[in-house]
């Protein structure tokens, strides 16, 4: 039987937000990871640039195993084999410092994400089960530049930020954070104290950190139109596979 989905213009635009030249630097970037590959001797039914969109829809729009499978044109097993081999190969290669990076300012902050999986999300303030995912984003280019494995959605982001190791890609460089991360080193908004009031300059400062900082949350906000960061179902490390492979799709659309 075949499937309803194939690597044209209308399905890539649709389900990657990538346009074709985008979307074949991004089949490079895999094939050049051994995404032609299987494993088996038993070749892909499908060509790599269907496989990747498979996994693109599977992101994009949550549907279940059995719903992608007769969209796609093969059984859902192999469905389930697409995803598990390729959505690693997907990954959002962290930027490293350099002269220019260390000139730029970037901005950190945790979002939750819902998970079914209890070995990786928490009962959070969302009144989900949720995981924190912790993401550093460019506030010029609104580009994604690096993102942490997911830990349970009761972590604070102080402490998330600390364990995720994503420091090490930030040497040199001005990294701002919400009044969360106090006492981690990143540039964080004035504190009220008790019986103390800001100061005019200190409301002006984080007046503009506000500004700036906002910038991280409209990224949020186009990363969740996949919407298996509204509701993953995947185990393991599949949550952050998919976190990481959505932001790759989302560096690749804004980069012309």
């Amino acid at each position: 039987m075949g499937g309803v989905l194939t690597a044209e213009p209308v399905w890539v635009e649709t389900f990657t937000g990538l346009r074709m030249d985008q979307f074949g630097r991004l089949l490079k970037a895999v094939r050049a990871r051994g995404g032609e590959g299987c494993g088996w001797r038993r070749p892909w039914r499908l060509p790599l640039a269907e496989r990747v969109l498979v996994v693109a829809v599977y992101y994009r729009t949550n549907l279940t195993i059995r719903q992608l499978a007769p969209l796609s044109g093969i059984s859902p097993a192999t469905v389930c084999r697409v995803i598990q081999r390729l959505g690693p190969l997907l990954a959002l290669e962290p930027a490293r410092t350099s002269q220019e990076a260390a000139e730029r300012l970037w901005i950190v902050d945790g979002t939750l994400v819902p998970v079914r999986d209890r070995t990786v999300g928490a009962s959070s303030r969302n009144n989900r089960f949720s995981a924190n995912v912790q993401v550093i984003v460019d506030a010029d280019t609104r580009l994604v530049v690096a993102a942490a494995r997911p830990v349970p959605g009761t972590t604070a982001d102080a402490r998330a930020w600390r364990d995720s190791g994503l420091a090490e890609h930030c040497q040199g460089v001005t990294v701002f954070g919400d009044g969360a991360y106090v006492n981690t080193g990143l540039i964080v908004p004035h504190r009220k104290r008790p019986g103390r009031a800001l100061l005019k300059g200190e409301e002006e400062d984080n007046a503009a950190h506000r500004k700036v900082r906002a910038r991280v949350e409209h990224v949020f906000s186009r990363m969740k139109r996949y919407k298996i960061l509204r509701d993953c179902r995947q185990r393991g490390d599949g949550l952050h596979h998919a976190v990481q492979a959505i932001a790759r799709m989302h560096d690749l659309a804004l980069t012309a």
